[in-house]
């Protein structure tokens, strides 16, 4: 049970294959660069790899606009690098999950060009047509700030066709038996290539209903279920991933109320509050967020994160407490995205302060989910706001101080390198970190050792303990008979909590498992712990000889 449900422990790195390691020197990342790196991801004790797509792609929206899902763009490598390479990570005890985009297609793919050709291809009924440009039009974008319209008229079909995102990627008619069949075809190519699950891009999108009379789209829950079965049964520990940014009352839906629907969600409401928190040092609705998105079936996961490959979407936010975000970590326009996120990395919007990037990784390893980094956060880096819109965040890794940090050897990559500054590529880079024992890089190594070993937060059940100050968030988890117990100061000024961490199993010790500052329940039943500014805590609760014990850890 436990090694089939792997995800519930893992630590999983995210990565855009282009901007990594240029193994080839034509500026682009590629799959042999990848490899070369396999060490170096071993090393930091990540467990899963997720890459974001690498298919054939004419490249306007960062590859999640396909034209082949059954290749890999030459610019990468060959299907064969990608066999090599999905081989090397297991034999590091590394999985792989790759983006699978089917929402829509690039309007280069093959189906869409037949499909535009000719009205009784059999292509045709997998897009979404219109005679007439539908009343709604208007509504429903994705990317308001610069899409017009979800309905573009197409000269050589003589209709419109219908696409969420950009006009370039017309949406597929997912609810079509035969489109259907192709996705299940699509996950089954690669399953057999050696990956071990998917991350679902814009799964709400996927299973809503489409077509011009829509004007509320249904979600055809059902195909989560059909995608479950197919891909457990094609490999039993295979996992999906749903990019799935809804509240909390529609959590089981597609976690399935039996767990049979997504093996994992990303837990939005979590992060934006939690982003909150950091900016006011208020956590109280980051714990209302916990406590809300608590209840999920025993075999699902969240998946956790800080930053990822969007912006920092704000939309759960409230009106107030956006500005309170946009304020502390992005205050210039230029730092924002659709007037509702952030398009910046961690690292610049917590001013480089090692203190407060501890804290924020800290949380992520620690609260209810499976962590997932993105590339380069392990060393601190930085972005590029001159580069439009998400591309600020998506520069290459910082590997070394030789010229382009290391990542080519050509003169001009294809995504510049963060030079000069505080945050370039002769000052942060993974060498230089490397050889510090006190460096960020080598922080995280441990920090991923320690989440390992506490199996209690990927398992066990939570509880927000009260630390009579809002300003600290206290979680306590229990699985088989063991407990965890972390504290959080999210507050710019040291402060002292008296709490009830629970049953200690008879034993009065809380054993801290970062350091030598221990603590012991009084014979009141609470803790006294003094928490310098931005401090944090992770103790096993019953002491280090109860726990020694044990033989159920």
């Amino acid at each position: 049970m436990i090694n089939d449900l792997w995800y519930k422990n893992a630590v999983v790195y995210c990565l855009n294959l282009s901007t990594f390691m240029d193994a080839d020197g034509d500026g682009v990342g590629d799959f042999k660069g990848l490899m070369r790196r396999l060490d170096y991801l071993h090393g930091l004790g990540i467990t899963a790899i997720w890459l974001m797509p690498f298919q054939p792609s004419p490249g306007r929206d960062h590859g999640y606009d396909v034209s082949d899902y059954y290749n890999v763009d030459p610019r990468y490598g060959t299907l064969g690098d990608f066999v090599e390479f999905t081989h090397a990570a297991k034999s590091r005890g590394i999985r792989v999950i790759i983006d699978l985009v089917v929402n829509h297609t690039s309007d280069q793919h093959p189906w869409f060009q037949e499909a535009r050709r000719d009205p009784k291809s059999r292509h045709r009924d997998w897009y979404v047509w219109s005679d007439r440009k539908p009343a709604n039009a208007g509504t429903g974008m994705v990317f308001p700030g610069v899409q017009k319209t979800t309905w573009t008229h197409d000269k050589l079909a003589k209709a419109y066709y219908f696409h969420r995102f950009y006009e370039f990627q017309p949406d597929l008619n997912t609810s079509h038996p035969e489109v259907h069949a192709e996705i299940l075809k699509i996950m089954g190519f690669w399953i057999e290539l050696g990956v071990a699950g998917f991350r679902m891009d814009a799964v709400p999108f996927i299973i809503s209903g489409k077509g011009p009379e829509v004007d509320r789209p249904v979600e055809h829950f059902d195909m989560l279920r059909s995608f479950r079965e197919f891909v457990q049964w094609r490999q039993g520990d295979a996992v999906l991933l749903a990019e799935a940014n809804i509240l909390p009352q529609d959590d089981l839906k597609y976690f399935g109320d039996d767990g049979d629907r997504m093996h994992m969600c990303f837990n939005f409401q979590v992060n934006q509050t939690l982003f909150y928190a950091l900016a006011s040092a208020d956590t109280r609705p980051l714990a209302k967020a916990l406590n809300a998105t608590e209840p999920r079936p025993a075999t699902a996961q969240w998946g956790l994160f800080l930053r990822n490959h969007d912006e920092l979407d704000l939309g759960r936010l409230t009106e107030k407490q956006r500005r309170t975000v946009f304020a502390a970590f992005g205050p210039d326009p230029c730092m924002q995205l659709y007037d509702r996120g952030i398009r910046r990395r961690l690292a610049p919007m917590l001013d480089g302060d090692r203190r407060r990037m501890e804290l924020a990784y800290s949380l992520l390893f620690t609260l209810p989910g499976t962590p997932v980094l993105r590339y380069g956060d392990e060393i601190g880096m930085g972005d590029d706001l001159s580069l439009p819109e998400r591309e600020c965040a998506r520069t290459p890794m910082q590997w070394s101080t030789e010229p382009n940090g290391g990542f080519t050897k050509a003169k001009t990559p294809e995504v510049p390198v963060i030079s000069g500054g505080p945050y370039g590529f002769e000052r942060i880079n993974a060498a230089i970190q490397r050889r510090n024992p006190e460096s960020l890089l080598n922080w995280m190594e441990r920090i991923i050792r320690m989440r390992k070993e506490c199996p209690e937060i990927g398992w066990g059940r939570f509880a927000v303990i009260d630390a009579g100050d809002p300003g600290v968030l206290a979680l306590r988890y229990d699985w088989r008979n063991n407990a965890v117990l972390v504290v959080h100061n999210l507050k710019d000024k040291p402060c002292e909590v008296a709490l009830d961490p629970g049953p200690t199993g008879g034993s009065p010790r809380l054993t801290n498992l970062l350091s030598e500052d221990h603590a012991d329940v009084g014979e009141d039943g609470r803790a006294c712990l003094v928490l310098e500014a931005y401090g944090y805590r992770w103790f096993r609760v019953g002491g280090l000889d109860y726990i020694l014990r044990r033989s159920d850890l």
